[in-house]
């Protein structure tokens, strides 16, 4: 028996990095799994490798039509959905603020903020159908500091905890659990690759080497985490953020 049997589970930005490992690790644990991405092409190549547990959906998260769309495809398939994991994330090329442009600024709230807003507000009517459910938005250490060159990634990840918190107020009657998760540097290609063009990666700027933990994340640790903050082990807990970095946030650890 799994965990999530008989449940259905959407994770938006599915197709790659933690988004394909979130997909596969509630699949492993019995639920019927909704694989929402921009390019349907390798949500469908997922889905078909997964089995009739699986659905793909085209899903631009910052189109609110495409979110209408998407949530009635997956109940039409599986019926009203128990788990949203708000996975999706831009991140960008690196530069001060004053030369960042508008249309990044504007990019990257819409993907990262405006995004996860509108999948709380389509799929919450979904979640009462099935009698409550869980909430799960993927923030970032960034949302609890900053970095320079990244202003516009750590402002759209601060916003995302007042969201998230504000949403777990409002549904927690509704039996719907709503918490953050906050990954450090962890080995996905929004890490190691180069973003919107830009000559570095944000994993250029980052060395794991002086905190306690001294390597990068791996997708299936947050995976793990996100699992249980779904289930009905964590069915006590809403409106918290839950880090795990390695130790980034506490800062260089005793050498040895």
């Amino acid at each position: 028996m799994g965990r999530f049997d008989g449940r259905t589970v959407f994770v938006t930005g599915a197709t790659s990095g933690m988004g394909a490992s979130h997909v596969r690790g509630f699949h492993a644990e019995g639920a019927r799994v909704v694989v929402a991405g921009r390019d349907l092409a390798a949500a469908e190549k997922t889905a078909l490798e997964l089995g009739e547990r699986a659905v793909a959906v085209r899903l631009d998260v910052t189109e609110e039509q495409e979110w209408v769309s998407a949530v009635q495809a997956a109940e039409e398939r599986f019926g009203p959905v128990s788990v949203l994991v708000n996975n999706a994330g831009a991140q960008h090329a690196p530069a001060l603020v004053e030369d960042t442009s508008r249309e990044v600024w504007d990019r990257t709230l819409a993907v990262n903020l405006t995004g996860q807003f509108l999948g709380i507000k389509h799929v919450t009517p979904s979640l009462r159908r099935a009698g409550g459910g869980s909430i799960v938005t993927i923030a970032s250490t960034m949302a609890n500091t900053a970095s320079p060159y990244y202003a516009p990634y750590a402002a759209s990840k601060w916003a995302l905890r007042g969201l998230t918190k504000a949403a777990a107020l409002e549904l927690g009657r509704d039996r719907i659990r709503v918490n953050s998760v906050h990954p450090g540097v962890v080995r996905t290609p929004l890490i190691t690759s180069p973003a919107d063009g830009g000559q570095h990666a944000i994993g250029d700027f980052y060395s794991p080497d002086p905190y306690a933990v001294p390597r990068l994340g791996e997708p299936g640790e947050v995976t793990a985490l996100v699992l249980y903050l779904a289930s009905d082990e964590a069915a006590f807990a809403t409106g918290s953020e839950f880090v795990l970095d390695g130790g980034l946030l506490l800062g260089p650890a005793l050498a040895a």
